[in-house]
């Protein structure tokens, strides 16, 4: 799972994507699409992290959408005592919403299909390693084995921000806009054209330990047309002690932070609560698993960044992407 406990507070989780690298082009009502409706642009700070909409109306929206994010974040931040999930880790029994019930229900299913790989009981072992709640000390043998058995809080990291990108979506929908671009802290969902007429691009990092959005380099532009987009990564929040990098995607199933070639993952789903979760389960389960999940599923597509025994930088993409160089 995602090691910081929740984005509600680390914002740099967003990771890799550079997210709609053409906002700044974007945020002056262009008509590039040859109608006279303009594109609007909002942006603002949500779970932590950063979001940017552009969407083209004669109305703004963003009212709408910041109530719909909020909803999002009353039923899932840890760090909001007031929410769901807060109060179900502290052992009380509020009513579930549809809302909750439905990412609940999604997060059972992947984890299912992923043989265990996605399981948002991990919040203890996430602390324990010390990414989200802060932890001085390793946890022993001992530690992670009593916490593989007695978990028992709740955390939704992995697929809530995904979510709120498709609730943003919604708000654009039901308001009758069809050409938009949601973006949150990376997580993408995108509906007809940009303001030029295009298709949505977006950018992809090349995976630099220690690089943040602001000064990464580009590995690829990837065409996003009427789909949902999520990454997951390990290369910007790890930590070394004892000589040793610890990074912070903890295997829910070892209760050990995971040890494999796979550096990022970046999957295209019909929803992004789909992709950001299965972003998260690559990142888990590895190049190979990850390859063969994807047989399975041809609604899903990924761009897959990895070493080789070498040590040199590789990627895998899903046939029929379309991938542009940077």
């Amino acid at each position: 799972m995602k090691g910081k406990s929740l984005y509600w507070k680390f914002p740099l989780l967003v990771l890799l994507v550079l997210g709609t690298f053409y906002i700044a082009r974007q945020r002056h009502a262009e008509t590039g699409s040859g109608t006279e409706t303009p594109y609007l642009h909002n942006e603002g700070f949500i779970f932590g992290t950063v979001y940017n909409i552009t969407y083209q109306s004669n109305s703004d929206l963003h009212e709408q959408v910041v109530r719909a994010l909020e909803s999002v974040d009353a039923e899932f931040s840890m760090f909001n005592e007031k929410s769901t999930v807060a109060a179900i880790n502290r052992g009380e029994n509020p009513v579930r919403s549809e809302m909750f019930k439905e990412v609940y229900d999604l997060a059972q299913t992947v984890n299912g299909d992923t043989e265990g790989a996605f399981d948002i009981t991990v919040a203890p072992l996430v602390n324990a390693w010390g990414f989200g709640f802060k932890n001085d000390s390793l946890p022993t043998q001992e530690q992670v084995d009593s916490l593989l058995k007695i978990r028992s809080q709740l955390d939704f990291s992995a697929i809530a921000k995904g979510y709120g990108c498709d609730i943003a979506a919604r708000v654009m929908k039901e308001n009758g806009v069809k050409n938009f671009m949601v973006e949150i802290g990376g997580e993408v969902v995108t509906s007809g054209v940009n303001p030029k007429g295009e298709k949505w691009h977006i950018g992809v990092s090349t995976p630099k330990e220690g690089n943040v959005p602001s000064d990464a380099s580009l590995q690829a532009v990837v065409t996003v047309d009427n789909s949902a987009m999520a990454t997951s990564g390990n290369y910007r929040n790890f930590y070394y002690k004892g000589g040793r990098k610890y990074a912070h995607t903890i295997d829910p199933r070892t209760g050990y932070p995971v040890q494999h070639e796979l550096l990022s993952a970046t999957v295209f789903a019909p929803t992004c609560a789909v992709a950001d979760a299965y972003a998260t389960s690559f990142m888990v389960m590895g190049l190979d698993k990850a390859k063969a999940l994807l047989d399975r599923h041809k609604e899903l597509k990924a761009y897959l960044i990895y070493t080789n025994k070498e040590g040199s930088l590789c990627v895998w993409q899903s046939p029929g992407l379309s991938i542009e160089e940077p």
